[in-house]
């Protein structure tokens, strides 16, 4: 019976020496910031010159107490701050909604926080079972990591990948742009690396984005991240093998995503396990050349032709796919119309595919070689050559005409409308001229 009651008051004891410690440090750390406010107040000329002034009227009392306005501020973080540490779960939600709005105003606020050890709490919290508590921590900690690495750092440190809910599907589209928004800002620190292969990052932003019921936006935010994680080459195989490949791909022939997923998968594609992967989907070269038609998408079609040099170089497997998918138009094509890049990338497929078996590699954006593939075939016959030329221009001729019937067919189009307005035009003046 006497030793639970020296372990009850020893644990007594224990917690009002922690909280005797944690006040005199926020003490402590709110003095420091006022004094130093004081001092940057009287060193501020303005305010040395209006004190100047205004010796001759009145002299200016001495000021000993701190304005009303840091008083305020300072009372409501000091007891948002103890809600967080030592109140019930309804008080820590509610100190983590006002840290939001706190951290929101001032980036110095954030600093004071974390040296107050609030991300540790945050961090706990976003585990928690209580989806209203959860959200309130991630939000309040997306504020917490604005424009200090330092916070994120701290937040990798902590655990927060390790937070991460693991069934996407049970979450409300608030909670995945804020889980989203979060990996978006910490995946931005290079000095610490994520641990990407260890934690639920990988298998939460895949979820997301192979979710129907997520919404653009967020995969939007989502595919950002993960070009962020390509920078760092240590992510590449964990990518790869949680699927992010597949996923890329799928989301590359949406057209609102298109550009952020083409973006991804030419840094993966320049790997050895990335490129290995996306020779094994059978319908990229299909894609890939889908993409290169849309002209409303330029930058689009930049990646696609780029991520087809990358696959296309000394493989006659991936020249012959992309072949019989019917590059060789769409090139033509893309070299009299796109953007000045694609129609350079275009005229080096093109080489590549106007003499398949007796081409030799020339200084290119992707690696040089002095060598033919041992893929690439013997040479070809005199005969052959001078029939694959025929076969060039007669496709250069088709592509000619076929442009030439756009152009007419669009100019037919318009001096029709033309006829209908001045035929309508002529009506109405007529009608408008008659006196009966």
């Amino acid at each position: 019976m006497s030793s639970s009651r020296t372990q009850s008051s020893s644990s007594v004891w224990q917690l009002q020496y922690m909280k005797l410690r944690f006040f005199t440090r926020i003490r402590s750390l709110l003095k420091s910031k006022t004094s130093s406010r004081k001092r940057n107040h009287q060193s501020s000329p303005e305010i040395s010159r209006a004190q100047h002034d205004s010796e001759n009227v009145v002299a200016p009392p001495e000021i000993t107490s701190k304005p009303p306005e840091d008083q305020n501020e300072e009372v409501v973080l000091q007891k948002t701050v103890k809600k967080l540490h030592f109140g019930s779960l309804e008080e820590k939600e509610k100190a983590a909604i006002e840290i939001e709005k706190l951290a929101r105003e001032d980036k110095n606020t954030r600093k004071l926080m974390a040296e107050l050890g609030v991300l540790q709490v945050l961090v706990s919290m976003v585990g928690s079972d209580i989806a209203g508590q959860q959200i309130a921590a991630v939000r309040a900690l997306i504020q917490l990591s604005h424009g200090s690495n330092t916070n994120k750092a701290l937040m990798a440190n902590t655990g927060i990948c390790s937070k991460l809910p693991k069934n996407v599907e049970v979450l409300d589209q608030s909670a995945r742009h804020g889980f989203a928004e979060l990996l978006l800002s910490l995946s931005s620190l290079t000095n610490t690396q994520l641990p990407v292969a260890s934690s639920l990052i990988l298998s939460f932003l895949m979820d997301t984005m192979n979710s129907d019921s997520t919404d653009v936006k967020c995969k939007e935010i989502c595919l950002a991240t993960i070009n962020n994680l390509c920078i760092v080459l240590e992510n590449i195989a964990p990518l790869v093998k949680n699927g992010a490949v597949q996923t890329l791909i799928s989301l590359m022939l949406v057209k609102d995503l298109a550009e952020k997923a083409l973006a991804s998968l030419g840094q993966l594609v320049v790997t050895q396990m990335g490129k290995k992967a996306m020779e094994e989907c059978l319908t990229v070269p299909k894609s890939l050349i889908e993409i290169l038609t849309w002209e409303d998408k330029p930058k689009c079609q930049e990646y696609s032709a780029y991520i087809l040099m990358v696959l296309a170089h000394q493989s006659w497997s991936q020249r012959e796919k992309m072949a019989k998918a019917g590059i060789v138009p769409v090139l033509l094509e893309v070299t009299l119309l796109g953007s000045p890049l694609v129609q350079k990338r275009a005229v080096k497929l093109l080489q590549w595919f106007k003499d398949e078996r007796n081409v030799r590699m020339g200084p290119h954006s992707g690696p040089q070689t002095s060598r033919v593939s041992s893929g690439m075939g013997s040479p070809m016959s005199p005969r052959s050559g001078e029939e694959g030329k025929k076969m060039m221009k007669n496709l250069v001729k088709q592509s000619l005409y076929k442009n030439m019937e756009m152009i007419t067919k669009r100019g037919n189009v318009n001096m029709e409308n033309e006829a209908c307005r001045l035929k309508s035009f002529i009506i109405s003046t007529s009608s408008k001229s008659l006196t009966y």
